[in-house]
């Protein structure tokens, strides 16, 4: 009797895998950031390792109790406040229906860099609290960490990790000067666009002026945002010698949060890992409510609606525009809108608070997502290949969208002008041109044939990390070379110095030797 059960126990042991769970220190950003990186939070957890999260003490998304770890609350202010965020979002909202001039288009610049100026204010004040911090300081460094996760959005997780003597590993899209990639690979702006220009990787003459444009439009941002607040903190904690990028820089492992489906060819470096569609999965059955209303649709199939997590409503102008709009289509219309019921509202439309994106966007009945571009929102459209109709509000969207644009999957609505008619035209456009979604397909089946699964691609680079305490193997140190020795102008200088030398050399040798034959010849005619 004893033989049978020890021997069935030995195969379950042999057949399981082996988990060596370690400890990861994760310092994410707030708001739609948190989203995707609870995702990575809760697969590390399925795998045995022991998860602590970092938070500020007004975190909006990041909550203090959790299942799949435990929480260090940083009692410092340097979170997303809802309702002042909620503030910014009209804000932005209004400055962009005020109008394509030049003033308007100043003063929502305005608004965005002086809000990213306040918010790594926040951030690094926190960071200085937790350093001044004696106790807590040494509470992490007795924990003995394997590795810091954390998105460079924000730099907290960095100077942290760097502070510690810990590897980090990055889930990213931006850092705090801007697009990942820029950060540590080589970048031509002849073919690599600027994020904000809406520009493609083909661009006219026209096009690379304007790209390089954004460029000393970019700089001037990190001159006013980032400088000031990084610059003197790194110096402090880290040494005058040291720039505050390198921080970022000297990262082992990039998990980029996009990849070649969504992103231009470019060029890329050797410890950047594409995970694009990592938080994608299937979708789940719909509550019978939502599955009773989608089948109501018939053959005509549905439309979702919802403008991700941070925007709840539109102003009310708008979203009588859209609702009369809805109410012209065959179609039925499921609609995340939290603010006052439009009075143009058709039958065919279901408004409500909440609603499960993924599994929608998985349904066959859906048709087209109308969104307002953030980067986990285009991602499921794409992986379940469902063609989109963009009104972008602020940020990276934009940018989004436009790429999204330039592979014939979406059509691009502003908020400035959108209105019930051309608003209708574009929904239709998009429902019954088939090339929108047979575009999409391929960029699904583009984005799902890869040898292994995004998420199994991240966690395996998170645990090589923490196996080899880091990836310095893949890490390129040209990071701490200066422009001058970056671009080789001190060998070029160099170079050309020699030559001239050389030159002058032979310039004068023959100077001299003509002098000579003269004399010379000279002499024997006397």
């Amino acid at each position: 009797m004893h033989r049978p059960m020890f021997a069935a126990l030995v195969v379950l042991l042999c057949s399981s895998s082996s988990v060596n769970g370690g400890k990861v220190l994760v310092f994410p950003c707030d708001g739609s950031h948190w989203v995707n990186m609870k995702v990575l939070v809760e697969e590390l957890h399925s795998r045995g390792h022991e998860i602590t999260v970092m938070r500020p003490s007004d975190s909006w998304y990041i909550k203090t109790e959790s299942p799949y770890y435990k929480s260090i609350t940083i009692n410092t202010p340097a979170g997303f406040d809802e309702e002042q965020f909620g503030l910014f979002v009209k804000t932005m909202v209004n400055l962009r229906r005020e109008g394509a001039s030049l003033w308007t288009k100043i003063a929502l610049e305005y608004e965005l860099v002086e809000a990213f100026y306040q918010m790594n204010k926040q951030v690094v004040q926190m960071v200085e609290d937790m350093f001044e911090n004696t106790e807590l300081m040494r509470n992490l460094s007795d924990a003995k960490y394997d590795v810091v996760l954390t998105d460079p959005a924000m730099g907290a997780g960095v100077l942290l990790g760097h502070r510690l003597g810990l590897p980090i590993v990055f889930n990213v899209r931006w850092t705090i000067q801007g697009e990942g990639h820029q950060a540590i690979a080589p970048s031509p702006l002849s073919y690599i666009p600027i994020p904000g220009s809406e520009l493609t990787d083909k661009m006219t003459f026209a096009e690379r002026v304007k790209n390089l444009l954004y460029y000393f439009f970019t700089c001037c941002q990190i001159w006013y945002v980032t400088e000031p607040n990084y610059k003197p903190f790194v110096h402090r904690y880290f040494g005058n010698d040291v720039h505050y990028m390198e921080l970022f820089q000297a990262a082992d492992i990039w998990l980029m949060r996009n990849d070649f489906t969504f992103e231009f060819p470019r060029p890329t470096m050797p410890n950047v890992v594409y995970m694009s569609g990592f938080q994608c999965k299937p979708s789940k059955p719909l509550s019978k409510e939502l599955e009773d209303f989608v089948q109501s649709s018939g053959e005509h199939g549905v439309i979702v609606m919802t403008l991700g997590t941070l925007v709840a409503d539109l102003p009310d102008d708008v979203t009588e525009e859209i609702a009369a709009a809805f109410a012209q289509l065959p179609q039925k219309v499921i609609w995340r809108h939290k603010g006052k019921r439009p009075s143009t509202l058709g039958n065919n439309t279901l408004l409500v608070d909440w609603l499960p994106q993924n599994d929608l966007l998985g349904h066959p009945k859906t048709r087209v997502f109308v969104a307002h571009g953030g980067t986990n929102g285009i991602q499921e459209a794409i992986y379940h290949g469902v063609p989109l109709v963009g009104l972008p509000l602020m940020f990276d969207q934009p940018d989004n969208l436009s790429r999204m644009k330039a592979r014939g999957v979406a059509k691009v609505m502003d908020i400035a002008t959108v209105n019930k008619d051309n608003f209708l035209e574009a929904l239709k456009e998009v429902l019954y041109n088939p090339t929108y979604r047979e575009k999409m397909k391929a960029l699904s089946n583009l984005q799902r044939d890869q040898p292994m699964k995004p998420l199994d691609k991240a966690m395996f680079w998170i645990e090589f990390v923490m196996r080899h305490k880091g990836a310095g193997h893949l890490r390129t140190e040209s990071y701490k070379m200066s422009r001058i020795q970056y671009h080789s102008i001190d060998v070029v200088a160099f170079l050309l110095a020699a030559v001239l030398l050389v030159f002058a050399v032979f310039v004068s040798a023959v100077k001299f030797l003509c002098r000579r034959v003269f004399c010379r010849s000279k002499v024997k005619k006397e």
